[in-house]
């Protein structure tokens, strides 16, 4: 057997190894995550995996409901929010306040100015590992 074949038929059987150690339920790999904003007086939603919709609750505030809902509630998410202006005004996505609500079936996440009041973003990613 030359060379070639060799790694040929190690490249596979490490694939097929891989193959039966990782697979959607892997907890490193993301239960779902979108790219949104809030442009035009609405939600614009650019790219998700294993979302069902994202709706603005109030200014800043939003509710990100998934297609398959989690095992449970205790998923990590995490988020970053893009500033909506070249001024240097920041926005950040903030930990939930005591309203908010982290269900199997949906999150709620909120965006804010770096002083801490309510804002909407044109561009805001979440995403959610369990």
């Amino acid at each position: 057997m030359g060379l070639v074949s060799r790694i040929s038929a190690l490249a596979s059987r490490i694939g097929l190894e891989v193959k039966t150690k990782i697979d959607a339920t892997h907890p490193g790999l993301a239960r779902a995550w979108v790219c949104f904003g809030f442009v035009g007086n609405q939600i614009v939603v650019r790219a998700s995996h294993n979302v069902a919709s994202v709706t603005r609750t109030a200014v800043g505030r939003y509710r990100v409901t998934f297609a398959v809902a989690m095992p449970d509630a205790n998923y990590c998410w995490t988020a970053l929010a893009r500033s909506s202006t070249n001024s240097g005004t920041q926005r950040i996505a903030i930990v939930r306040s005591t309203s908010d609500q982290k269900t199997a079936q949906y999150v709620d996440i909120s965006c804010a100015t770096s002083s801490a009041s309510f804002s909407d973003s044109s561009e805001i990613n979440l995403v959610v590992y369990r």
